[in-house]
């Protein structure tokens, strides 16, 4: 019987092929590992790579055919490979859609803990003065809704504000009113250290289904240690009042955070098997910010990055060791940057955004109504430095605050595409930039990426995960069962 298919060679490109966009870089061993500009990347040997580059690759290898499956060569004159790309990297962008979706509100400075690492001024529980008014809560919220964002969230902070109870009940009922006539929903999370949570509010959270998000070191002397607080009791409170919040408004209405200090270096097991203890899936390892009373204490709470890393790896280990016993337990800065290496997906955190979403992504609403590009660039003006305080709500129109040259600049200057250090770098589809922090730490906000903690963090937990994955099957399947759906958060 006569085939009526061509035989192979037709369907062999006859032109030879043409390189798309790519960056490499050295993994030791004569290997190589080759990222495109959508974050498809792929481990060949340097002797392939050679031969890529100087168009002698074989085409009917298998390294051929996976290149032209990632997307790095293409032999045709068709345009689906760049319009495959396309949408991809569109995607992978989509988080400017809409701009600024996360509004925070600062509506109390006032606070009842004395946390070592506190990134702001905070003031005692007594002055009043430093609530956010009713006029600059409306004011704010006229800018929120001016947004042209279709989803929004609002996010309370402080100090504690559960302090300000009262204007935090004021403004999501504004703002549900607002939503409801604009057709657009909105999304409200507490910031709080759940000292003062009474069941007044619980009942309120549970009826307009407020997230809440606390903090949580680890066990008691550290959490302690870091927290104070009248009576030394920051531990106790938090695991009662947790208990008390997840069974008001449901387990998965909690979520918590820790900041590593000095003392937690010596104990990652203990803070890891502590936040397993309290029922949490998930735990975010976060280093301490340069801003704010973290600068005065640095002596005594700080640590190099090298520290935090060695930290982190340690801490890492023991995480995936409990996913091997069958337990689901992720670490959520890796989440993200296994989303971004491994899916087309953006993510909703900023620091890992190009352009970063200082302004374009979040919005800071002081109590005075000074209107900040982010929290941190809020906590650098409790330092009195001004500089990232876009305007204010009782003086600046909404075209003012937001098209201002103060979010342009922060626009032009994380565009990692185009940066210095960061053009040229194969993890770069991976990464983001954070023109706040390096204003802060190397007084630029471009900063010289050499000599950048942000820099030295994210290229070595990049490639601290792309050699698990690689190395370790079990650490593999651990992996892609933290950037299922169904472990998204």
């Amino acid at each position: 019987m006569t085939s009526t298919f061509s035989p192979p060679e037709t369907y062999r490109p006859s032109g030879g092929y043409r390189l798309l966009p790519f960056r490499f870089a050295d993994l030791g061993s004569e290997r190589r590992l080759l990222v495109n500009e959508v974050g498809e990347h792929l481990r060949i040997r340097a002797d392939d790579l050679e031969s890529l580059v100087a168009h002698t690759l074989d085409a009917h290898s298998d390294v051929y055919l996976d290149l032209k499956a990632r997307h790095f060569l293409f032999d045709s004159d068709s345009l689906a490979p760049f319009e495959l790309l396309t949408a991809k990297y569109r995607t992978k962008k989509s988080f400017l859609d809409g701009f600024t979706q996360l509004h925070i509100f600062v509506i109390s400075l006032r606070c009842e803990h004395s946390c070592i690492y506190c990134q702001v001024s905070r003031v005692s529980p007594d002055r009043q003065r430093y609530d956010m008014s009713a006029e600059t809560a409306s004011r704010s919220l006229d800018l929120v809704f001016r947004s042209p964002a279709q989803q929004l969230k609002i996010e309370f902070q402080g100090g504690e504000p559960l302090l300000n109870f009262p204007r935090i009940r004021e403004i999501i009922e504004e703002a549900e009113r607002r939503a409801a006539a604009t057709a657009r929903p909105v999304e409200f999370v507490v910031t709080t250290n759940l000292a003062l949570i009474t069941d007044e509010m619980l009942s309120f959270f549970r009826d307009h289904d407020v997230f809440l998000s606390t903090s949580l070191d680890g066990p008691p002397f550290i959490h302690d240690a870091n927290r104070p607080r009248p009576g030394n009791d920051s531990h106790a409170r938090v695991v009662e009042n947790l208990e008390r919040s997840r069974s008001a408004l449901g387990h998965d209405r909690i979520a918590a955070l820790m900041t590593t200090t000095s003392l937690s270096l010596q104990h990652p097991e203990a803070i890891v098997d502590e936040y397993l203890r309290l029922g949490f899936s998930a735990i975010f390892l976060r280093p301490i910010s340069p801003y704010g009373f973290a600068v005065r204490t640095a002596r005594t709470t700080g640590y190099s990055m090298s520290e935090f890393l060695a930290f982190y790896v340690q801490a890492l280990a023991h995480i995936l060791e409990i996913n091997r016993r069958g337990t689901f337990f992720a670490e959520a800065y890796a989440q993200l940057l296994l989303r971004r290496i491994f899916t087309p997906f953006a993510t909703a955190y900023v620091d890992l955004q190009s352009p970063a979403g200082a302004g374009i992504g979040v919005a800071v609403y002081n109590y005075d109504g000074n209107v900040y590009a982010s929290d941190e660039s809020r906590m650098l003006a409790e330092m009195n430095d001004h500089r990232f305080r876009l305007g204010n709500v009782h003086r600046d129109a909404y075209e003012d605050i937001f098209g201002g040259p103060i979010v342009r600049t922060l626009a032009a200057s994380s565009v990692i595409e185009s940066l210095p250090g960061c053009a040229d770098c194969a993890f770069q589809p991976f990464c983001g930039s954070d023109p706040i922090f390096h204003y802060a730490t190397q007084g630029d906000v471009v900063g010289h990426q050499p000599t950048s903690e942000f820099h030295e963090k994210n290229e070595f937990l990049i490639k601290h995960l792309l050699e698990l994955e690689e190395s370790d099957a079990h650490a593999r399947r651990i992996f892609w069962s933290w950037i299922t759906p169904e472990s998204s958060s």
